[in-house]
């Protein structure tokens, strides 16, 4: 019953189309990252490169064969909600971020892409230091799950070359 119970739960799992993220493929041999590593979204960006395939990463932009660049980056904090007093009782935080990949000469390899990251935070004015720090958290979190969304947006986008000169 236990193995009957077994090969239907994983043949249940397998056919809605369940897999584990795995590692990602890079279309370019050579990559170079234009966002500066003390940077948290450099660092990170560059951290999971690194962490699956750690060849593709140059130093150097004329070794590369693809450039990173970011081309926005903007951190929002909205009230979403007010109490009563007319204090903010809820806020979302919103990060926006747009980049793009060049060739080293500067010739768009890719449209620019743009990703929305929101969170939604409820706050409470008598415990302003721990949603100070929910908040710094939460900022982190948006920026580690940017550079997943990166690289996802990054082996899903084939490269296109475009004429020499224009640029997006």
């Amino acid at each position: 019953m236990r193995l009957l119970t077994f090969c239907l739960f994983t043949f249940l799992l397998s056919a809605c189309g369940f897999h584990l993220r795995g590692a990602f493929d890079l279309p370019y041999q050579r990559f170079y990252i234009t966002v500066a590593p003390d940077q948290v979204r450099g660092a990170e960006l560059r951290r999971q490169i690194r962490a699956h395939h750690p060849e593709i990463l140059v130093e150097d932009i004329k070794a590369a064969d693809a450039v990173f660049r970011e081309v926005g980056y903007h951190q929002d904090q909205i009230i979403a909600a007010l109490n009563a007093e007319g204090r903010a009782r809820e806020y979302q935080l919103r990060l926006t971020y747009s980049f793009r990949v060049d060739d080293p000469q500067g010739n768009a390899l890719t449209p620019v892409n743009t990703i929305v990251l929101t969170r939604d935070l409820t706050y409470d004015d008598n415990q302003r230091l721990a949603k100070d720090q929910e908040i710094a958290f939460l900022w982190d979190d948006m920026n580690r799950d940017l550079a997943l969304q990166i690289l996802r947006r990054l082996t899903l986008t084939r490269p296109q070359a475009q004429e020499p000169g224009r640029r997006e």
